[in-house]
């Protein structure tokens, strides 16, 4: 009653590929693949990055003393390393 049948998407369908060939079509749907593909890597790549900032907020802030504690192990490490050889 309104709705388009199947007989008439199978016209449709065979006059575009007449008019424009097959060829034609075939690179028109590669190139429509590699687009969709390409947003969805952007769209996945935003929301990690969204994901690390999220991470690296929740991340403790290093104080001055865990700090200054980290900087005199590593300033001993190559005494010791002196002291061996």
């Amino acid at each position: 009653m309104g709705g388009i049948s199947i007989w008439q998407l199978l016209i449709i369908a065979l006059i575009v590929v007449l008019l424009f060939g097959t060829k034609k079509l075939r690179s028109l749907g590669g190139d429509l693949g590699g687009a969709v593909k390409g947003f969805k890597n952007a769209m996945s790549s935003e929301e990690d990055k969204k994901a690390l900032e999220d991470a690296d907020a929740a991340k403790p802030v290093q104080t001055a003393q865990t700090a200054q504690t980290t900087q005199q192990a590593t300033e001993k490490k190559p005494e010791s390393n002196k002291e061996q050889a």
